[in-house]
């Protein structure tokens, strides 16, 4: 829909990326979030799913291939998590907030 057909909603939209706490967080998170995530998922399962295959070739226990793989994918949820899933400044109060 074109802005001019709904005035209000486009002048509500207007400062949503720009500047501010909130903009500031969706420009950072808005370009190659998604294919960083994949890949540290990725990353994780092939490092930590390697690491357990060359062990368990060494000691013949197979089973370590399929737990360094959860644990891999394990510590890239973590990783994600505290990346991604926290305000950046948590001891900071938002812009125009005087209290």
């Amino acid at each position: 829909m074109r802005s001019y057909r709904r005035p209000g909603r486009a002048s509500a939209l207007d400062g949503f990326g720009a500047g501010g706490p909130v903009g500031d967080r969706m420009d950072e998170l808005a370009k190659g979030t998604g294919y960083t995530v994949f890949s540290y998922l990725i990353g994780g399962m092939l490092a930590y799913g390697g690491i357990g295959w060359l062990i368990g070739h060494f000691t013949h226990v197979s089973l370590l291939f399929p737990i360094g793989m959860l644990v891999g994918l394990a510590i890239s949820v973590g990783w994600i998590i505290y990346r991604y899933g926290r305000p950046h400044d948590l001891g900071k109060p938002a812009k125009g907030d005087d209290r």
